[in-house]
């Protein structure tokens, strides 16, 4: 009797152990992951938002590494510096790569490149030209070495501990140097040229990095997951609205629909939409370098379009109020590249749109309030009708829609047409339509 208990209990524990060992052969077979963020744009708050999103999905995850995908030719120095702090304080490595070919890494993307613990460049890309330009403004010599100097500084607080070459990081800042990946391997900048991620990836397997606080870690890259970093739906929205054009178009679409409100009372959604426009373009350029002075000069140009509207003069507070938007828009934002400025055909496009608009409306309110009014018999005047009956003299006809009696100085048939020229108290006077085309 006892021997099929003991058969059983041996049976069962050699489930037991075989059960135990596939989770621990699946534990030790479970591919590392790597999550990967794409920087595709320009370096602005929405991108340290991003970038901060993803050290902290990777983190939590317990990632073997950050892959930031980048390429973008610079941006603001403040958000620079803040996805610079992100990047040296973040729990997991941070691995920045400048690809696919053709990429780059411009500007405030080559501050990012070489705070990255791993930093490494596809063929065909670059990266450099990092002398700053002071948001808001235009900088003054002195005012422009100090800048400078601090731009400089703040590069070589991290490039040394690095271990990356100083002296040629500073170049991209002093004199706008930019690097190919085998200039920027050859002086220390970068730590590899690969190209492609997964090659990257089977190239920093098993390689020994020292994080910025001096912890040595050993990456394990080979046959990692790749996990996306998806922008959340609040970056997906505002992303395109760090571009100042995107977001100048905006604000004079929404103060359009405002200014349409006021010439059509009541329908309530054209007023509605505009003021979410306009507060969805003031919260993307308060994110950007804006000139106070340029605010004022549109300002000025709404009020004076406004004016046109109380005060007509033939076009010129408006001509002059357009003129003052054009102006205010292309000076309102003045960011460190070209791609955070506001280009003239926006602005021209943006400026003359509004004036000629609102124009066109003034003046078509302006004949609404200043034309007689017609009514009844007098409005009938040139109208075009049918004779219901011979008018020999006097008769039937159909004008309009509404039957009136009229008379003619020649006898017209039924079904004729016959033009109004005048009328006698309730009576039109009419002609044959023949008889006034000849006439």
């Amino acid at each position: 009797m006892t021997f099929p208990r003991e058969r059983r209990f041996r049976l069962l524990l050699a489930l037991w152990f075989l059960a135990f060992s596939c989770l621990a052969l699946g534990a030790q077979s479970k591919a590392p992951q790597v999550y990967v963020l794409h920087l595709d744009d320009t370096i602005q708050p929405i991108s340290a938002d991003y970038l901060a999103r993803g050290i902290h999905e990777a983190s939590r995850a317990h990632a073997e590494a950050l892959l930031v995908e980048m390429n973008t030719p610079g941006g603001l120095l403040a958000s620079t510096r803040v996805m610079v702090h992100d990047i040296l304080s973040s729990p997991v490595p941070v691995i920045f790569y400048i690809a696919p070919t053709g990429s780059r890494a411009g500007s405030a993307g080559f501050f990012l490149l070489e705070a990255a613990d791993v930093a490494a460049m596809a063929p065909g890309t670059e990266a450099g030209a990092s002398h700053p330009i002071l948001e808001g403004r235009s900088m003054g010599a002195t005012l422009k070495e100090k800048i400078t100097n601090d731009a400089m500084a703040f590069l070589r607080s991290y490039v040394a501990p690095r271990g990356r070459n100083v002296d040629a990081a500073q170049e991209a800042v002093l004199h706008s140097k930019s690097y190919t990946p085998q200039e920027a391997l050859s002086l220390h900048l970068i730590d590899l040229i690969e190209p492609s991620t997964p090659a990257l990836l089977e190239a920093l397997n098993g390689r020994a990095i020292t994080r910025f606080n001096g912890q040595q870690v050993v990456l394990h890259t080979a046959g990692a997951q790749l996990v996306d970093v998806t922008p959340s739906f609040r970056e997906r929205v505002f992303d395109p609205l760090m571009d100042p054009n995107v977001a100048v178009l905006i604000l004079i679409t929404g103060a359009l629909l405002i200014y349409l409100e006021f010439h059509i009372p009541g329908t309530i959604v054209p007023g509605a939409l505009g003021t979410l426009l306009v507060v969805i373009a003031l919260f993307a350029l308060n994110m950007l370098p804006v000139h106070d002075a340029s605010w004022l000069l549109i300002l000025a140009a709404f009020v004076l379009i406004l004016l046109e509207a109380k005060f007509p003069s033939h076009g010129i507070l408006a001509g002059l109020g357009t003129v003052l938007l054009v102006v205010g828009l292309l000076t309102l934002v003045n960011g460190p590249i070209p791609q955070l400025r506001v280009q003239l055909a926006t602005a021209l496009a943006a400026g003359l749109g509004f004036g000629i608009i609102t124009t066109i409306l003034v003046r078509a309110a302006w004949r609404a309030r200043h034309n007689k009014i017609m009514t009844g018999p007098a409005a009938m005047l040139g109208a075009i009708g049918i004779a219901q009956e011979e008018l020999a003299p006097r008769g039937q006809v159909l004008v309009r829609g509404e039957l009136w009696f009229a008379e003619a100085a020649e006898p017209i048939p039924a079904g004729a047409h016959v033009k109004v020229t005048g009328l006698r108290g309730l009576t039109l006077q009419v002609e044959s339509l023949s008889e006034a085309t000849a006439t």
